[in-house]
């Protein structure tokens, strides 16, 4: 599905150069949920913004599918983006002039596909994740976690290939992260959904399939979850950050 081959991403401030990633490699099966963590500063989110060629990669290459995304054009890509890429953020994006169904039916509306089978679409994931009773409110008028599960709706609306998700319990409380995560459980589970979440938060990572650990913008260790339970995983998860920590530390 995902295919991530010798990454390489530096940038130049004055006359120093920093790498930030050096040559990440990864590969995300269909239908599967990885997660990503490591420290500040050990390229997460720069490896997020490289995947969807918000920002140029250096050298490597990046493959959706067949697609080699780094050979796209601009209008190629923002087709891909649409289309194939579903998007979670921290900070929701939604649109405040526009309901909670409308939000959901957006990433459809700019592609033009507004035939019928877009309000179905729109409905059936706000039954999926729990919004319904929401969908004709305002994004200023309902919570945290119910603005989250939106965006999730949204970007499930094209039925991508892979969703995109930037630290998405970041900003809730408890509660609210594990609705958003139950979300995403529902979409691998129920809609066969392929989910790969940058976090820093062990206790969302916890419910990956794997955990790709990343520091210093390598990659340092890939944690699969198999059958154990998830407070072990989560253990796990905080032992190998902690070790990691430790040897920059020493």
């Amino acid at each position: 599905m995902l295919s991530v081959q010798d990454l390489h991403k530096s940038y130049e401030i004055g006359k120093d150069k920093y790498e930030v990633l050096k040559g990440v490699s990864l590969e995300v099966k269909k239908g599967e949920f990885v997660g990503v963590m490591g420290p500040s500063g050990s390229g997460k989110s720069t490896l997020l913004n490289c995947i969807s060629c918000y920002i140029p990669s250096d050298s490597g290459r990046i493959k959706l599918g067949h697609t080699d995304l780094a050979t796209l054009d601009e209008a190629r890509m923002a087709h891909v983006r649409n289309e194939k890429l579903g998007f979670v953020f921290q900070d929701f994006l939604l649109l405040d002039g526009l309901t909670i169904r409308d939000n959901i039916m957006l990433p459809r509306i700019i592609g033009g596909r507004t035939d019928a089978s877009m309000e179905r679409s729109a409905d059936m994931l706000c039954d999926l994740f729990g919004i319904s009773q929401i969908k004709n409110k305002f994004p200023a008028d309902v919570s945290g976690g119910e603005r989250q599960r939106t965006a999730v709706a949204r970007a499930l609306i094209n039925d991508p290939e892979l969703i995109l998700a930037d630290e998405p319990t970041g900003n809730l409380d408890s509660k609210s992260a594990q609705a958003v995560i139950d979300a995403f459980l529902r979409a691998k589970n129920e809609l066969s959904a392929t989910i790969f979440m940058v976090t820093h938060d062990s206790f969302a990572a916890s419910f990956c399939d794997r955990v790709v650990i990343l520091k210093d913008g390598d990659v340092r260790k890939t944690l699969v979850r198999g059958g154990q339970e998830r407070r072990d995983f989560q253990d796990a998860l905080l032992d190998t950050i902690r070790e990691l920590s430790e040897v920059r530390e020493a």
